[in-house]
């Protein structure tokens, strides 16, 4: 049997999303647009976001499917739009979904993260 790393996968999610966040935590967009530095690392929390997603996807379907206000497929959608077309990144897309997706989504992850562990308990997840 597998080990279950579906905490693991959640927990990643909201550090980085956290992470994201204290980037850039008192910043405008046009001090987001002006700091290489910050940018890169909002850009790697995005990826880290987005193969967390990928592997939640990937390995537990049944969850995905009790879970589906939480934008699983966007996660995964910008993770691959910045690994694949990584010279073209929309810093943008990049900033709207810092102000906008990723408040949303810190909002969910307890609620999300408590069902997690009751549907541990009851072993109702499908493993990898």
């Amino acid at each position: 049997m597998s080990e279950n790393r579906l905490p693991d996968y959640i927990d990643h999610i909201h550090q980085a999303a956290t992470d994201a966040f204290s980037f850039v935590e008192g910043l405008t967009k046009e001090d987001f647009f002006a700091d290489k530095r910050t940018q890169q690392a909002v850009i790697m929390s995005l990826i880290i976001i987005g193969e967390a997603a990928t592997k939640i996807m990937d390995g537990y379907v049944e969850f995905i499917q009790a879970h589906p206000d939480v934008p699983w497929r966007n996660m995964r959608g910008m993770r691959n739009r910045i690994a694949h077309g990584y010279f073209d990144i929309n810093l943008d897309l990049v900033w709207d979904t810092m102000q906008t997706a990723l408040p949303d989504l810190l909002k969910r992850l307890p609620v999300v993260s408590k069902n997690d562990s009751d549907e541990d308990r009851n072993d109702t997840l499908i493993k990898p």
